[in-house]
């Protein structure tokens, strides 16, 4: 089959059983690879269909400047959709932005603002969502595109792949693990798998130091997970439980799962994993259990697989569980 152009490609991503990271359980653990869409992550999909429902509605049209606060997945996919439509394209990224997603914007040819000062959370979301509308402001024909609030960010997983795993598997999934940030990607795949499985338990992965479900902000590394403000998109009430794991939990799960199953992964795929982990022992034998790997791991090379950052965040681990064990005793 011959497609018009990369964006064609976006989608019809393949789920594969991890028989090797969870061997001898009495359950079924599947992962979707949203890593390998053409962008390299699961955020083509949201950004392909921002986009053109926007033109689609006639909010953007070929004279606009499309500006988003997004310091990795979302930027990157957003820079690959405008590119192929002729769009002028704006990422508001903050300092903790790896070199690799950074290259990316510029490969792409986005233009890039980075802001420095932190939010009253200790992040810089606020801080960058600020920018953008300052941006907006001051830039003719802009168009915020607005990940946050934006309801065809959770459609585009509606729509995407929540269909897609409803048509290609044989088998019932009882538990769906989603990592939550935005949190488009939770909310729709879990309205539409909900919809053909009332039964369904969702669980909502969160990272340690996120304030998405009433957490204390706290010093996080990981990028795509978590958030210092909770995005009007998340519903808590279609959460059934949320699992906190942390950066070297998440990315310990990343290096296993390389070493177990070949797949080179990111550090929101390696959180998901974790709480799988803590998830297993808790549910009933047999379970099916479904989650997605958003992103490749060749964007946290300077995170996840470096040494010198693993060692800290393992330190930092290490510090966080004797204050623990302490507390308690």
């Amino acid at each position: 089959m011959i497609y018009d152009s990369i964006l064609s490609c976006v989608g019809n991503t393949p789920t594969v059983r991890l028989n090797k990271m969870f061997p001898y359980q009495e359950h079924t653990v599947l992962a979707k690879l949203e890593m390998l869409n053409p962008g390299g992550s699961i955020k083509d999909r949201p950004a392909k269909f921002m986009v053109e429902q926007g033109i689609k509605r006639g909010d953007i049209t070929p004279y606009s400047h499309i500006i988003e606060s997004s310091s990795g997945n979302l930027a990157i996919a957003l820079a690959m959709i405008c590119q192929q439509h002729a769009l002028p394209f704006t990422a508001v990224v903050d300092p903790k932005i790896s070199p690799t997603n950074l290259k990316l914007l510029e490969i792409y040819g986005a233009n890039i603002v980075q802001v420095t000062e932190k939010d009253q959370n200790n992040g810089y979301l606020q801080t960058r969502i600020d920018t953008v509308q300052r941006l907006v402001a001051q830039t003719p024909n802009s168009v915020w595109i607005n990940q946050y609030a934006n309801p065809d960010n959770w459609r585009s997983h509606y729509f995407g792949e929540a269909e897609e795993i409803l048509n290609d598997l044989e088998v019932k999934v009882d538990y769906l693990v989603v990592g939550a940030s935005t949190s488009g990607t939770l909310m729709g795949v879990a309205r539409r798998l909900k919809e053909a499985n009332k039964n369904l338990k969702v669980i909502a992965v969160d990272i340690t130091g996120s304030v998405l479900f009433g957490g204390t902000s706290g010093p996080r590394e990981l990028p795509g997970i978590g958030a210092s403000r909770v995005p009007e998109l998340l519903d808590p009430t279609e959460v059934d439980e949320v699992i906190y794991v942390d950066d070297y939990e998440s990315a310990s799960a990343c290096r296993e799962l390389v070493k177990k199953e070949s797949i080179f992964a990111g550090g929101s795929s390696g959180s998901a994993i974790a709480a799988i982990k803590k998830l297993l022992p808790t549910i009933p034998k047999h379970s099916v259990v479904l989650t997605l790997f958003a992103d490749r791991g060749d964007r946290y090379l300077d995170l996840v697989y470096d040494q010198d950052w693993f060692d800290m965040v393992k330190q930092r681990h290490l510090s966080n569980s004797i204050t623990q064990l302490e507390q308690i005793v």
